[in-house]
C-alpha cells in the first residue's frame, strides 16, 4: 500500500502547520501544495495537523481513504 496526500484548494488555508511537520512532503505558498513524499506515519501527522482538515491521505491503489 502507497499513501499519497490530498489537498482540498477549497479548504486549504495556508496555515503552514502540515510543512512544519513534513517540509520533504508539503510546501505553502498561497495554498499547501505536495512536494514529495515520505513515511506514512509523518504524513498523517501533518495531515491531523491541519486546522481546517484540507489533508486526505488516500491509497494511491485502491484510492480507499486512509485519513481521516
Amino acid at each position: 500500500m502507497t499513501l499519497v496526500p490530498l489537498i482540498d484548494p477549497n479548504a486549504c488555508a495556508a496555515h503552514g502547520d502540515c510543512a512544519d511537520i513534513a517540509p520533504e512532503i508539503f510546501r505553502v505558498d498561497d495554498l499547501a501544495v505536495v512536494i514529495g513524499t515520505g513515511p506514512d506515519e509523518l504524513m498523517i501527522a501533518a495531515a491531523e495537523a491541519c486546522p481546517t482538515s484540507a489533508i486526505r491521505i488516500v491509497d494511491s491503489e485502491t484510492h480507499e481513504q486512509a485519513y481521516p
